[in-house]
């Protein structure tokens, strides 16, 4: 294994840190308890917060700032964060109007955000909780009741901070995320495993000549594994999958995000879209936003993620929305 890394347990705090030192005007780390929180949090508005395990890099601390989250709290790799780190995060950035939790449908991130938010509401705090579950490829998986919240969490945060940014109340944004996440379907896929510090080898084994289709973001099996195939074909398998299955339609303006999974270099990631853009075309789908990179990763794995969200003026004109923070920044 070869890491840029000190030791192996302070990876996390100290990449915490890292991104505190690079983005000061940005944000905050509640460093005692693993929080990225706004640098001006918290602010009169519905405090939009999310978490997970670390390794998913930039997700979630990435996407804190103006028009985004509010708070981030960050799990050790691939581990849910705790209740109490729930519980903190909130407390620093409810601004008195809400707080308002996206949580990836992984059974201790639901868990520990629902008990946390239970805390909260005890203390006279507005909590509202919305799961997000937009992974098509498997129903029940590693770690999951029921479809994986994958790429499509990265939309929904970037439209319900702009939504909660200018100004929408917990209902109206509780209302708006949980449309999005009816809206909005993923696949994933891997060429490589990848290795997480503590484990200092692969934490599955795929034959240098196979891929894996379906793969979930920390590993989890798929729907099959398969000898390799063209980017055209991979694209046509997972994109028939995600279409399918809301399903999109002839007519339908679509947010299109091919997200690579952390070792996928940009060259092939514009391959898939190229790809992905002819497949849509095909079927009379019209790509009116788009986004292309990694956003939500799988450390070092090798493979990239399609995510569609349908969509409407609203959505449109919130995705449009200013957003300045670490990972995605555009128009402010």
């Amino acid at each position: 294994m070869k890491k840029l890394i000190n030791n192996i347990d302070d990876v996390v705090t100290e990449s915490l840190a890292g991104m505190w030192a690079a983005h000061p005007d940005l944000i905050k780390v509640i460093s005692e308890y693993s929080v990225v929180a706004r640098a001006d949090a918290p602010k009169p508005k519905v405090a939009v917060i999310s978490g997970g395990g670390s390794g998913h890099e930039p997700m979630h601390g990435g996407f804190v700032g103006y028009g985004m989250l509010d708070a981030a709290c960050a799990g050790a790799i691939f581990t849910s964060p705790t209740l109490e780190q729930v519980y903190e995060g909130a407390k620093a950035t409810n601004g008195g109007k809400g707080v308002l939790f996206l949580v990836k449908n992984y059974t201790g991130d639901v868990m520990n955000f629902q008990m946390a938010a239970d805390m909260l509401k005890a203390d006279g705090v507005e909590v509202e909780q919305v799961v997000v579950n937009d992974d098509v490829a498997v129903k029940d998986s590693t770690w999951t009741a029921g479809r994986r919240g994958v790429g499509g969490t990265v939309i929904i945060e970037k439209l319900i901070g702009a939504y909660a940014q200018a100004g929408a109340s917990l209902a109206e944004v509780k209302e708006l995320a949980e449309r999005v996440n009816a809206n909005v379907r993923s696949m994933g896929m891997a060429l490589t495993s990848c290795v997480p510090p503590a484990a200092g080898k692969p934490i599955f084994d795929l034959p240098d000549d196979e891929i894996e289709l379906g793969i979930g973001i920390h590993g989890e099996p798929g729907r099959e594994r398969v000898k390799q195939k063209t980017s055209a074909e991979i694209v046509e398998y997972m994109a028939s999958a995600v279409v399918s299955d809301l399903p999109f339609k002839e007519g339908d303006e679509v947010l299109a995000f091919v997200n690579g999974m952390g070792g996928t270099p940009l060259i092939e990631l514009f391959v898939v879209y190229n790809d992905l853009k002819k497949f849509l075309d095909g079927k009379g789908i019209t790509i009116a936003r788009n986004l292309v990179g990694n956003y939500i990763t799988s450390l070092d794995m090798q493979g990239c993620s399609i995510t569609l969200l349908k969509l409407d003026s609203q959505t449109k004109a919130l995705w449009d929305y200013p957003v300045h923070t670490p990972a995605l920044r555009w128009g402010r």
